[in-house]
């Protein structure tokens, strides 16, 4: 069968891998779409030290029950539309004794620590897979990246009465500025790019912050009033965001950090005590969050299109890859298709 493979930097391939059939407990898959995230950007630049290499990448699933094995429950059946849960969790560690699976010390990513979905077929357990029935299959490759953000916003324990900044407004920012309005929050989005920003409005902003252009700190006391907001998500990954973050959340605030610095970051530590800030890491999601995010997508109200930058064929995977890696910043999600 076809596979998607980044053999080495700044190198990916087309290549052909053996077909297999499903163990007893696993589900066979047959792929429509797979998404490119920043991870495997990350991996074909050769800056991703927690990959395999070479990775058949990919983890953002849009796929078709093709056959079952014998010991599948009979919810799951051929012809289902479906997403996958594309971590694992060992069981035995401290975060997983706490039944939080998804930052499971020993992880191991489907297209990063191993070989993931961009090929024609995947068996996976059974119980990774993820009903996603009445969506469009397009819709579907969507649903791990927003999971991230929507996980997020459940770790910073939003709630109707915060406003909430979200700092970057790539697919898991979009994915926390979802979920924090769906909570009801006071949402403001923060961004370099003004099509970002008006795409965050249209998703349930009520208000926004161009950083390039405008006082960042200024225009946040005037949205709050001058108190700055109760919860800050950090969806960028840079030093820069990091300390806006911490400078700008209100006294006993939350921040909650989804963004990979590439480095040390140092930050305004004295507001850790001063403002008495609960800082908080968030990692993956959990199946309730990509069972929310499916709710969130089949009410019909979400611009998807608008959040797929391209759809590409396995062949033109490559390029498409080069040409992210020379405008991230207006990238979203670029699909491969498999026919």
């Amino acid at each position: 069968m076809k596979a998607l493979q980044i053999t080495d930097t700044r190198l990916m391939e087309v290549i052909e891998l053996p077909a297999r059939e499903p163990a007893d407990s696993e589900v066979l898959l047959h792929i429509n779409y797979v998404g490119f995230c920043g991870s495997d950007l990350n991996t074909w630049r050769g800056r991703n030290a927690l990959a395999l290499k070479p990775v058949v990448p990919g983890h953002e699933i849009s796929a078709v029950i093709e056959r079952v094995g014998r010991d599948v429950p009979n919810g799951l059946r051929p012809g289902q539309r479906v997403t996958v849960n594309p971590y694992t969790a060992c069981g035995h560690c401290p975060s997983c004794r706490r039944r939080r699976f998804n930052a499971c010390q020993h992880n191991e990513t489907l297209g990063v620590q191993r070989n993931g979905a961009m090929r024609e077929q995947i068996c996976v357990p059974w119980e990774k897979v993820i009903a996603a029935d009445g969506l469009n299959p397009k819709d579907i490759a969507l649903i791990e990246p927003m999971s991230v953000g929507f996980h997020a916003v459940d770790r910073g324990q939003v709630t109707d009465a915060d406003t909430v900044l979200v700092i970057g407004c790539g697919m898991i920012g979009v994915g926390a500025i979802v979920r924090a309005s769906l909570r009801g929050a006071t949402v403001i989005a923060m961004d370099l790019d003004d099509e970002k920003l008006a795409l965050a409005r249209q998703l349930g902003a009520a208000a926004t912050v161009n950083s390039s252009s405008e006082d960042v700190h200024t225009r946040l006391q005037e949205l709050t009033d001058g108190a700055g907001p109760d919860v800050v998500i950090e969806a960028v990954g840079a030093a820069p965001t990091y300390a806006t973050a911490v400078n700008e959340v209100a006294f006993t605030g939350r921040i909650v950090c989804i963004g990979y610095a590439p480095g040390d970051v140092p930050l305004p530590t004295r507001f850790f005590v001063q403002k008495e800030l609960d800082i908080r890491g968030s990692r993956n999601a959990l199946p309730d969050d990509f069972r929310a995010v499916i709710r969130y997508l089949r009410r019909g109200t979400c611009p998807a299109d608008r959040l797929i930058s391209g759809i590409v064929r396995p062949e033109e995977a490559a390029q498409a890859m080069a040409d992210w890696d020379a405008a991230p910043g207006k990238v979203f999600r670029i699909l491969v298709q498999f026919p």
